[in-house]
């Protein structure tokens, strides 16, 4: 278990604090209309949920294949799983050497599937057509045993999220390494990025990464409370500290939208914040409902901003042209919704940790 970062074990416990069973596949008319929404913020759309063969999964993130297929972890269960919405079916099964720590997930353009098994310690690589694997192990780290300083201990690497950059090259966030991590795709080369280089420095735990239209690297710290900036062709790393946040909030999921402008949520302050490379300047959205953490974060094709509101059960969407937040509120309570992403159609796919379930809205 890692030893410096008990922010990122408490947020563990409570993703995946599961406090449903699983039902049957339900498709409903919703409107996201709670006590405490104003009527202009609840928002109308058509919910389905299906239900897994099992409880007590602990889904994590999702990501969508080229054929419509979402595919995700269940570190409950340790099982690279995948949904096809065509048949209604799901696949389920555990990566080499599992250990109940496939956080991360990407599709790759030929339908392939990057994953991060956390605590096995390696990048995975699984080839549907074929159902086989390959993996790339990562270093273990010995450190100096925190309760006994006459002893070390043996640590993963521990790989979080990852993202697949236009040229084919996997990056990766690294919690215990303190480093991001890249894997050429073309010649399986592994390459490390410390973000630091002085000795026992505060560990920052790089968590959510994304990278940019540009090729730029980005990545969340949350045990610094700052969204780091990685550059791919000289291996500099840059760090901007967020202003209006309190240095005890930590930012959690990243993204990029197509103007290269840099999205994150708030797990403790229910902020959205957009950070601007060119003039490098921060903007906070302050959700004027709820206080809960923000997490799951998806840019849509339109432009629109898509979180998950995880222990209030609902999905926001953030209108970048208004500024405004619009609720819509999951069928299943205490669903626990934690990561999102667009489908076809303008759908917004996401998983339910709280409920064993996939859910699809069409907004």
């Amino acid at each position: 278990m890692k030893s410096h970062s008990f922010s990122f074990f408490t947020l563990f416990i409570l993703l995946t604090c599961l406090l449903a069973a699983c039902g049957d596949a339900s498709t409903l008319n919703t409107h996201a209309s709670a006590s405490s929404l104003p009527q202009s913020q609840a928002a109308t759309g058509k919910f389905q949920e299906f239900a897994l063969p099992q409880n007590d999964c602990g889904l994590m993130r999702p990501t969508l294949d080229g054929q419509g297929r979402l595919w995700f972890g269940e570190m409950n269960r340790n099982y690279l799983g995948s949904f096809d919405a065509h048949t209604g079916t799901f696949w389920q099964q555990t990566p080499p050497n599992g250990q109940s720590g496939v956080m991360g997930v990407v599709a790759a353009p030929d339908n392939t599937i990057w994953f991060a098994e956390q605590y096995a310690n390696y990048i995975g690589h699984y080839f549907p057509a074929t159902g086989q694997y390959k993996t790339y192990p990562l270093p273990t780290l010995h450190m100096p045993d925190p309760r006994d300083a006459s002893k070390t201990v043996s640590l993963p690497s521990a790989p979080n999220d990852l993202v697949l950059d236009t040229h084919g090259t996997l990056w990766f966030t690294e919690l215990n390494a303190n480093a991001i991590g890249s894997l050429n795709s073309a010649d399986e080369s592994i390459h490390q990025y410390p973000l630091t280089t002085t000795p026992n420095a505060k560990p920052l735990d790089p968590y959510g990464i994304a990278a940019d239209p540009q090729g730029t690297i980005w990545f969340t710290e949350i045990s610094s409370n700052q969204l780091g900036q990685l550059n791919p062709l000289t291996g500099q790393v840059s760090s901007f500290t967020p202003s209006g946040i309190a240095s005890t909030t930590p930012l959690m999921e990243v993204t990029s939208d197509a103007q290269g402008q840099i999205w994150t949520t708030t797990f403790a302050a229910s902020q959205l914040v957009r950070f601007n490379p060119t003039n490098h300047t921060f903007t906070t959205y302050s959700s004027p409902v709820f206080q809960g953490g923000l997490y799951g974060l998806t840019i849509a094709t339109n432009g629109d901003v898509w979180i998950t509101v995880t222990s209030e059960s609902m999905l926001a969407r953030f209108d970048v042209k208004t500024q405004r937040f619009f609720y819509y509120t999951i069928p299943t309570p205490n669903s626990l919704p934690i990561g999102l992403v667009e489908g076809p159609h303008q759908t917004i796919w996401f998983t339910e940790s709280g409920s064993n379930k996939i859910g699809i809205l069409q907004p």
